[in-house]
């Protein structure tokens, strides 16, 4: 993915340097106009620039005079998803994303990414890893490779190919590895902060230790899944149903291979011959908005599960989000194993 500051050019620069930037951004080439102070003030293409020579200007002549003013930009952190849609779906490929200030803080580029959507992460990563020893005694199990990336970059990637940049990282053992191997995430155009267990805070405990989320939904995932989860679908299901919490469960079914009776007082009301039920469960992948992280106790082990039974108790809205994709939990050495030829073999990720 291209940095964003490459679509980056400072008020005042001349036509020249803006032609040298659009050519070297190819297929990508528009370019957006800032002050010194990094604000936005118009965009730039080769159409621009060549209606500009038209014109009678020259190479040497300030983009100034040629740039488009009041370009399409979102603001982050207040936008409905919606609009993001529409952009996309009327073909305007790369857009601005400016801050409280105006200053551009990212580029959305939809030749690389299907969308861009308003919610932090939590990635829980701060697990030991036992049943994966000993292939976890010197690795986080976050970090074991799946093909040609670690399990947790899987994961991150497919959340940014959402548009998802603020992350945070819950690490505890080996949590060292994770900081050196993922960073600040700037290679990535996504901005990481990591939350350090001092002791194991369950499923979801660390998380009430972060306080300055920057949107008013926040996605919390186990670091161990692989699945090709469409992140939008999820997020436009949970505001359809105007949900407190959403969590993706996975349809488990079960056949039984004899008639099931139904009785009442001993009488029998009527049977089903080799009945199959269909169960879902945990999908370890949550949804929520932000305000129900009061709800989480600090500094106390607790689950995801604890937290749903207390929204349920208090009547929060608590929905499921019935998912029949690819999900693995890579939680075992018959899982580990699975996982490398699935990933070879079904680009799961595409």
């Amino acid at each position: 993915m291209r940095p964003y500051k490459e679509h980056l050019i400072l008020s005042g620069s001349t036509v020249k340097r803006a032609l040298e930037i659009l050519n070297e951004l190819a297929q990508d080439a528009i370019i957006f106009v800032i002050d010194k102070d990094e604000k936005l003030i118009g965009s730039l293409t080769d159409g621009d620039v060549r209606r500009g020579l038209l014109n009678n200007y020259t190479l040497e002549d300030k983009i100034d005079k040629i740039i488009q003013l009041n370009p399409r930009y979102i603001k982050k952190g207040d936008y409905d998803v919606k609009k993001i849609i529409k952009y996309r779906e009327e073909d305007y490929r790369i857009i601005p994303v400016l801050d409280d200030e105006n200053k551009i803080v990212n580029i959305i580029n939809f030749r690389n990414i299907k969308s861009y959507l308003p919610i932090d992460t939590v990635i829980m990563a701060g697990g030991r890893g036992q049943r994966l020893q000993p292939l976890t005694d010197t690795t986080p199990k976050p970090l074991l490779k799946i093909g040609n990336k670690a399990i947790m970059e899987h994961n991150l990637d497919r959340l940014t190919m959402f548009g998802i940049d603020d992350f945070w990282l819950s690490v505890n053992y080996l949590g060292d590895q994770i900081v050196q191997y993922f960073g600040d995430g700037k290679e990535k155009n996504i901005h990481i902060e990591y939350v350090w267990e001092k002791e194991p805070l369950g499923t979801i405990g660390a998380v009430s230790q972060i306080e300055n989320f920057k949107h008013d939904y926040v996605l919390i995932t186990n670091s161990d899944l692989l699945t090709n989860i469409d992140y939008e679908l999820f997020f436009l299901e949970f505001i359809k149903q105007d949900a407190d919490l959403a969590v993706l469960t996975i349809p488990y079914q079960v056949s039984i291979p004899y008639a099931v009776l139904e009785t009442k007082d001993f009488i029998v009301k009527s049977f089903k011959e080799k009945p199959t039920y269909t169960y879902y469960s945990n999908g370890g992948i949550y949804l929520m908005k932000r305000k129900m992280i009061d709800f989480i106790p600090k500094n106390k082990f607790y689950n995801a599960t604890d937290l749903m039974e207390t929204l349920i108790k208090n009547k929060f809205k608590v929905i499921s989000f019935p998912f029949s994709g690819y999900w693995l939990d890579v939680g075992k050495h018959e899982d580990f194993k699975k996982a490398q030829t699935d990933i070879n073999n079904l680009k799961i990720l595409k």
